[in-house]
C-alpha cells in the first residue's frame, strides 16, 4: 500500500517534444523571452515607484499587471527551459508541487482577468467623470482594487483546487507541458464531473464577467466620445483605452484558444503549444504595449536612457 502510494505520487509529465536540433534553438529563444519578460516588467514596476510624476492610480494598476506578468512566466519558464534538454521518460513531478504548480497557474491566469477589470473601471472614471477622478480614484481605492482583484482570483483557485485534490488518483501522467486543473483530475478514476461542471462554470464566469464588463465601459467610453466635441479628450480617451483593450483582446484569445483545445485530446501538442506561446508572448507584449505605447511612460524611458549615454560619454 506504501509503495502504491509513493507510485501515485510521483507523476510523469509530457515534455514539449522537440528533437536535438531544434532543443538548442528553443531553449535559446524561451531563455532570451524570459530575460526581457524579467527585465522589462520589472523595470516598468522600478521606473513607476521611483518617478513621483508617474505615481497616478493608472500607472500604479500597470504595476499589478507587470508583477502578475513575472510570476505567471517564473511559474512555467524555468521548469520547461530545464525540461527541454530532459528526456520525456524522465520528467517526473511530485503531487504536491504539482498541485502548487497549477495553483498558482490558475492563480496568474485569473488575476490577469481581474486586473484588466479594475483597470477598465479607472479608465471609464477618468474618461466619463474626470471632475470627480481625483476623488474617486484614491491611493486607497486603488489598494482596495488591487486586493480585490488578488483576493477573488485566489478565492476561485482554491475553491477550483479544492474540489481536485480530494479525488483518489490512479494514473501518473500529466498530459501537459505544466500542471494545471485540468490535467489534476485527469488523474483520477473516480466520477469528476462535479470538477468538469465547476471548472466550466468557473470559466464561464470569470470570462462572462470580464467581458461584460470591459464591454460596458467600453461602451460608456464611447458615447461620452461621440457626445463630446472635445478632439484632446477623444484622442487621450482612444489611445489610453487601445493601449488596454490590445492587452485584453490578446489575453482574452489565448484563454479561449487554450480552452478549446483542452476539449480535444488529440490536439494535446497544439495545445501545448498555444499554452506555452501564451506564457511567453503574452507577459512581453504587455510590458512592451504599457512601457512603450504609453507617452509619459516611454518618456521617462527614453529620459534614463540617455542620462546613462551622458555619464557613458563624460567617462
Amino acid at each position: 500500500m506504501e509503495n502504491q502510494s509513493l507510485h501515485t505520487n510521483i507523476l510523469l509529465m509530457e515534455g514539449l517534444k522537440v528533437n536535438a536540433q531544434s532543443s538548442i534553438a528553443a531553449f535559446i529563444l524561451l531563455l532570451l523571452m524570459y530575460g526581457f519578460i524579467m527585465v522589462s516588467n520589472m523595470g516598468l514596476v522600478l521606473l513607476i515607484s521611483r518617478s513621483k510624476s508617474l505615481q497616478q492610480p493608472m500607472y500604479l494598476l500597470f504595476c499589478n499587471m507587470s508583477v502578475n506578468d513575472v510570476f505567471g512566466a517564473s511559474i512555467i519558464i524555468p521548469r520547461v527551459l530545464r525540461d527541454i534538454f530532459t528526456s520525456n521518460s524522465d520528467l517526473y513531478i511530485h503531487y504536491i508541487d504539482c498541485v502548487v504548480q497549477a495553483f498558482c497557474v490558475h492563480l496568474y491566469g485569473t488575476t490577469s482577468h481581474t486586473v484588466l477589470m479594475i483597470m477598465a473601471f479607472d479608465r471609464y472614471v477618468a474618461i466619463c467623470n474626470p471632475l470627480r477622478y481625483a476623488t474617486i480614484m484614491t491611493n486607497w481605492m486603488v489598494v482596495k482594487l488591487s486586493v480585490a482583484a488578488w483576493g477573488s482570483a485566489l478565492v476561485q483557485v482554491a475553491i477550483l483546487l479544492g474540489l481536485t485534490i480530494r479525488l483518489s488518483r490512479c494514473r501518473r501522467v500529466i498530459s501537459n507541458l505544466f500542471c494545471d486543473h485540468a490535467s489534476l483530475f485527469k488523474l483520477s478514476c473516480e466520477s469528476v464531473v462535479i470538477n468538469q461542471v465547476f471548472g466550466l462554470g468557473n470559466t464561464v464566469v470569470l470570462l462572462g464577467s470580464s467581458i461584460c464588463s470591459v464591454t460596458l465601459t467600453y461602451l460608456k467610453i464611447a458615447a461620452v466620445c461621440i457626445r463630446s466635441k472635445n478632439k484632446v479628450l477623444n484622442r487621450k480617451a482612444l489611445q489610453t483605452c487601445a493601449t488596454h483593450l490590445a492587452v485584453y483582446v490578446l489575453l482574452l484569445v489565448s484563454a479561449f484558444i487554450v480552452v478549446i483545445l483542452h476539449r480535444f485530446p488529440q490536439l494535446s501538442y497544439h495545445r501545448k503549444v498555444a499554452a506555452i506561446l501564451g506564457e511567453v508572448a503574452l507577459p512581453a507584449l504587455n510590458a512592451v504595449i504599457y512601457g512603450l505605447q504609453i507617452k509619459e511612460v516611454r518618456q521617462r524611458i527614453l529620459a534614463v536612457l540617455r542620462s546613462k549615454q551622458t555619464l557613458v560619454h563624460l567617462k
